[in-house]
């Protein structure tokens, strides 16, 4: 049962897993505050791959609550957009190319339905992976976790316009074989210019094979919430990253085993390691201006990180 009031206030919610512990309870006040909202916010929790019928529960409850305004959508993003696409008016194109939604939104009385992780993984990449690294050193790109962010980090490298500054490889690893499958495809015939590979890791060991294959100058990617929504990490305490490469954990809450491992190897190997902070902040940004109609949110982007590492 959504243990949830109707709003007193313009109101947006942030459907997760464990939302009292983001700092975006603390800092959505403050960017409220910044923006001239008279606004709120409210977590969901659900645990992973709930029933359909929360789901639905929760997307009805803002579609027909008049000062619910919208949802930011985590972990549970493409299940919520399989048991509740039936509720929106309008899907965006990455949203039905993914099978997702990141964002839910209200305007001129739809019920509207994003995917903003393309947009916010790609803003998020192009802040350290440093311009032409693709053309200058062809590494390759292991993304472990076949989920909606690795889907949308995908997305956003087959759809980049920018030559031959790509990855030519994207590995895909996850212990799903479901889920391999549906990442298989969404993203077949993406951009001939880069081959996906496709890899059932049931068992770190496997990932920790993949990430010694790897060439230097790679970018590997915790997209698993391993770290966050559970503990651990997808590879093991032996593995080996490729030397001069650029590590990403996703997350920047929890327990980040992964990232503590690549810190590790990151004076032997050379490694740049970036954590999900700006990531948290773009996707948020993305979606706050989605949900309360903001024109020209990247003005605002360094403004509102600086507000929320103060927070």
């Amino acid at each position: 049962m959504l243990n949830v009031q109707p709003a007193t206030k313009p109101t947006i919610y942030f459907i997760g897993v464990t939302t009292g512990k983001s700092s975006i309870m603390r800092v959505f006040p403050k960017w409220a505050q910044a923006l001239g909202l008279d606004a709120e916010i409210k977590g969901i929790d659900f645990k992973p791959h709930s029933p359909g019928e929360s789901y639905r529960e929760a997307v009805e409850f803002i579609k027909q609550d008049p000062l619910s305004l919208g949802a930011l959508v985590t972990t549970h993003k493409i299940d919520l957009y399989h048991a509740c696409q039936d509720l929106f008016e309008y899907l965006d194109p990455f949203a039905r190319k993914l099978g997702e939604i990141s964002c839910i939104s209200k305007k001129d009385g739809k019920l509207c339905g994003h995917a903003k992780d393309p947009i916010s993984s790609g803003l998020a990449l192009e802040h350290f992976v440093p311009e032409n690294y693709w053309k200058d050193h062809d590494g390759e790109v292991f993304l472990m976790g076949a989920g909606g962010a690795a889907l949308a980090m995908s997305l956003y490298f087959g759809e980049r316009k920018s030559g031959d500054d790509i990855p030519k490889k994207i590995i895909i690893s996850t212990r799903s074989l479901p889920r391999l499958e549906s990442a298989r495809r969404i993203l077949d015939g993406l951009n001939p210019e880069i081959q996906f590979e496709y890899v059932h890791t049931p068992q770190p060991e496997d990932n920790d094979c993949i990430l010694a294959s790897l060439k230097p100058y790679s970018l590997v990617v915790n997209a698993t919430g391993l770290g966050k929504d559970a503990p651990g990490s997808p590879l093991t305490e032996q593995c080996s990253f490729p030397e001069n490469s650029l590590v990403w954990e996703i997350n920047y809450r929890g327990e980040l085993i992964f990232m503590d491992q690549a810190k590790a190897q990151a004076e032997t190997k050379k490694l740049y390691i970036e954590d999900g902070w700006i990531y948290f902040i773009h996707g948020w940004t993305q979606v706050v201006a989605e949900v309360f109609h903001i024109d020209r949110m990247e003005d605002k982007v360094l403004m509102l990180s600086e507000v929320a590492k103060n927070a």
